[in-house]
């Protein structure tokens, strides 16, 4: 894929004697929302803290806009424009909604400006009201949006996200896919983990199917959705919409 932002080739992942990722491959479009999917355990956490430099690479290659980053530390990495939020949402309790987005704008920015890009980013997803709240005191659909700010805070070009509707009503859900929608209207590329697939089927252009560390399929939501090695390791049955 010519215009791939982001381009993994045979990246492997090995814990000891846990061979947690084996030779998994694929690129996503600049633009693009690309879904990953899999069973408890399949490797989908693991991926992405390899991606953003948390885990060291043990084998493969991972390219962001043509330069090689594997083997980089995060903060280069986040820097480099490819960051990600945390599934156990990962915020400091007894600071305020602004300063725990203010981290990560302070990646790029002096602290003056960097308070101004927190409370945009804080705007962007609905939180502008409560920046001077305790982090401790919001609701867990609220820390969620708060981490999903201080990813963005640090101006990615690619962004990471980690089961970001967990736990979330219909509704709620719906809110944050038509978020999601915004940010890659906005010029982001996106890549989600998620395990309501509701969400994934009608948000993503393409889908990544990971178990036991290796990749299984690739393709379209409706391709994805009937393909029988899916149905058998993931799904139990053909989904429908």
């Amino acid at each position: 894929m010519t215009d791939a932002v982001l381009a993994v080739a045979n990246l492997s992942k090995q814990f000891g004697g846990l061979q947690a990722l084996r030779d998994v491959s694929f690129t996503v479009a600049a633009g693009e929302i690309l879904g990953l999917i899999g069973p408890n355990g399949a490797g989908k956490t693991t991926l992405f803290n390899t991606l953003v430099g948390i885990h060291k690479v043990s084998a493969g290659s991972i390219r962001l806009e043509g330069r090689e980053i594997a083997g980089r530390k995060p903060h280069r990495i986040a820097a480099l424009g490819l960051t990600k939020t945390f599934q156990n949402v990962a915020l400091f309790m007894d600071m305020s909604v602004l300063d725990n987005v203010l981290v990560g704008a302070l990646l790029r920015q002096d602290l003056r400006s960097a308070r101004v890009t927190a409370a945009a980013c804080l705007d962007r997803v609905g939180l502008g009201a409560v920046l001077h709240k305790r982090a401790g005191d919001l609701s867990f659909p609220e820390r969620a949006r708060v981490e999903l700010a201080r990813a963005l805070a640090t101006g990615p070009r690619v962004i990471l996200l980690d089961e970001v509707m967990a736990a979330l009503n219909a509704v709620e859900m719906d809110a944050i896919m038509g978020l999601i929608r915004s940010l890659r209207a906005d010029g982001l590329t996106i890549i989600v983990v998620e395990h309501h697939m509701r969400a994934i089927m009608t948000l993503c252009d393409r889908i990544v199917v990971l178990n036991f560390g290796q990749k299984i399929a690739e393709g379209s939501p409706a391709a994805i959705a009937r393909d029988p090695q899916v149905v058998r390791a993931y799904l139990g049955r053909e989904y429908q919409a």
